[in-house]
């Protein structure tokens, strides 16, 4: 069974960092390219950011230009997101999702793009 886990969020100050990991299981994620997505109480989802299945493309919202950074670790069947000088905006459960990829195609931070989510790890930024 295809399953997405989740993990690494929690409670940070502003100006803190925090990793978030994706990790899968059931399925290999080398062929699939991963989105992460957030959601904030009273918010629409939003794209955060996304990597397709070789690494080699990326994507980042406007919003987290310079403060994030997405990878993957094939070899660990790992997704990240590395979020530096978090803000109190920033705060969400965040979510990662898979979409099958065959060749290596740019990523979309479009969700309905992604059939495959996780269950989500809450972030909040505050002091």
């Amino acid at each position: 069974q295809l399953q997405l886990v989740e993990s690494g969020g929690g409670l940070v100050q502003p100006g803190g960092s925090l990793k978030l990991s994706c990790a899968a299981s059931g399925f290999t994620l080398d062929y699939y390219a991963i989105g992460w997505f957030r959601q904030a109480p009273g918010k629409e989802r939003e794209g955060v950011s996304c990597i397709s299945n070789t690494g080699g493309i990326t994507g980042l919202a406007d919003s987290v230009e310079g403060r994030f950074t997405i990878s993957r670790d094939n070899a660990k069947n790992t997704v990240y997101l590395q979020m530096n000088s978090l803000k109190p905006e920033d705060t969400a459960v965040y979510y990662c999702a898979a979409v099958f990829r065959l060749l290596s195609a740019p990523c979309v931070l479009n969700g309905s793009e992604y059939p495959y989510w996780g269950q989500g790890t809450q972030v909040t930024v505050s002091s």
